[in-house]
């Protein structure tokens, strides 16, 4: 099995070089984020024609995410009160959570907010919206031994996951109390993938369009694959696709792939 995350950034824009990576590279579940589309003007038919089914949830302009799956996926929900019923209706005004369950695996693909800046409303938005995915994580983690926890994470969680250049005292997506509440959450029972197969530094999987970042190789790493015990003991390889940020007009986010 192979899954691919990856933040598309508009899957309208950049369609022609989604379909065309994944017909290079048949993964059996593909995880967007940041669609910006709603449900209904999604392109469906481009991925259907590859034999490909679709799950979504997407907003206007902003956020949303989608499960593309070879095999029909059982138990999808979006949001976090499929799980957390109780939870007020305002953690799922914004796209950002889907999951559903292939062959036993439980995939989460997660858009997790940027924060903006430290100190912001937005910034304390994150923090709390983490405290929710804690939650949730705690919750299913208790009924499923094989999760896959993918998606834009929004957090460098060591210094040796961003370039060199940066700062990272206060600045956004590198701060200690982000940082914490990933901890937290990895506490859980997760494992990255990617540092099962490489430890060092200098691997991203994010680069700003501005200052020639890629070309300087001056990126993030902040897309991940989160795994329960039972699937990092059976990942065989874990990459980050660099390729598709070489075409005109990319995405600012790169495909990371797992494999078991």
């Amino acid at each position: 099995m192979k899954i691919a995350t990856w933040n598309v950034n508009s899957i309208r824009t950049r369609l022609e070089q989604v379909i065309d990576w994944l017909s290079l590279n048949p993964v059996d579940v593909l995880c967007l984020q940041e669609t910006k589309v709603v449900d209904a003007e999604f392109p469906r038919s481009s991925f259907e024609q590859l034999g490909y089914n679709l799950y979504i949830s997407g907003q206007k302009s902003y956020n949303g995410v989608a499960l593309i799956s070879r095999q029909p996926l059982v138990d999808v929900s979006s949001g976090f009160r499929a799980i957390l019923p109780d939870l007020h209706h305002e953690w799922d005004e914004q796209k950002r959570v889907i999951t559903g369950v292939i062959d036993g695996v439980r995939i989460v693909n997660l858009y997790v907010p940027n924060g903006a800046a430290v100190g912001t409303e937005k910034y304390d938005y994150k923090l709390r919206w983490l405290t929710a995915l804690h939650e949730y994580l705690r919750l299913l983690v208790l009924s499923q031994r094989a999760i896959c926890v993918c998606g834009d994470f929004n957090i460098a969680l060591e210094d040796k996951d961003i370039h060199e250049q940066v700062s990272t005292e206060n600045h956004i997506m590198a701060t200690e109390a982000e940082r914490q509440a990933l901890r937290d959450i990895l506490k859980l029972g997760f494992a990255d993938a990617f540092r099962k197969f490489t430890t060092e530094g200098g691997n991203y999987s994010w680069w700003d369009y501005r200052s020639a970042a890629f070309r300087r190789n001056l990126g993030w790493r902040i897309d991940y694959h989160y795994l329960t015990p039972i699937l990092y003991e059976r990942a065989k390889s874990c990459i980050i696709d660099t390729a598709p940020r070489k075409l005109t007009q990319p995405s600012d986010h790169v495909p990371v792939i797992v494999e078991f």
